[in-house]
């Protein structure tokens, strides 16, 4: 197996692990589609409330697999379809959390853009060098990057091919959180991932979407999406018991 599964019901969490460690985590069409399929399952799991993508200590994700890129033509790359796996685990309805130690080049760069949350240590590396093989990103890199951190930035990353470390990704708002050490990257996230899981699930469902959907939307559209799902909540019991709680606090 590529991809190992841990769930933790207990808290809510399950924890993918990236597994290929003799070529650094590099992501193969075996690997991806393990990662979409593992996916598609917890997102039918309701006891699985959040989960956490990550690699080992060396690499969460070296990057493509380029012996599945390098005779490749244009037919080969459209039929292999990398960007259509990308976008179903962007379309994941629950929470993701990437847990970036090491190198996360190009897309495993990608795959951790893909996350709700980034969280890194001193010892990471983010690049997309796909520009030194005569080629450039093409699950989001260019995309979803120069959103996040603005052009300027994003083009500088983009034509050095060169990586930024940890602590200049949370200085950009690439990572949402440096942990104070490598070893803490893991623990870190999944105790993030445990707080989200123990939220209401359909506010925290409605969050992702609204932001999601919203993102690229005119203002007043994303608006729109923010007001219906906000609407959507008032009808929930989780609204119900929690609003009916905090008011018995305050009269106490």
């Amino acid at each position: 197996m590529k991809v190992l599964r841990e769930d933790r019901e207990d808290i809510g969490v399950s924890v993918l692990r990236l597994n290929r460690p003799e070529a650094r985590n590099a992501l193969d069409l075996e690997m991806r589609l393990e990662l979409v399929a593992e996916l598609d399952a917890i997102e039918g799991n309701d006891a699985i409330r959040a989960t956490v993508i990550t690699g080992d200590e060396r690499a969460f994700a070296a990057g493509a697999d380029i012996a599945l890129l390098a005779k490749a033509g244009p037919a080969e790359i459209h039929r292999l379809g990398l960007a259509r796996l990308w976008g179903r685990i962007f379309a994941h309805p629950k929470p993701l959390l990437a847990a970036v130690n090491g190198y996360a080049f190009g897309g495993g760069f990608e795959l951790a853009l893909l996350c709700d949350i980034m969280v890194g240590g001193p010892g990471t590396r983010l690049g997309l060098p796909e520009i030194k093989l005569g080629i450039m990103p093409g699950g989001g890199g260019t995309q979803r990057l120069v959103r996040l951190i603005g052009r300027h930035r994003a083009m500088g990353l983009l034509l050095s091919g060169e990586p930024i470390d940890g602590e200049t990704a949370e200085k950009w708002g690439i990572l949402t959180e440096l942990a104070a050490s490598d070893a803490e990257v893991l623990p870190r996230t999944i105790e993030r991932a445990a707080a989200i899981a123990a939220m209401p699930p359909l506010a925290v469902e409605m969050i992702k979407s609204a932001v999601t959907e919203g993102a690229d939307l005119p203002l007043e559209a994303a608006l729109r999406i923010e007001q219906r799902n906000m609407q959507i909540l008032f009808d929930t019991p989780d609204q119900k018991a929690r609003m009916d709680a905090f008011l018995q606090k305050r009269r106490r």
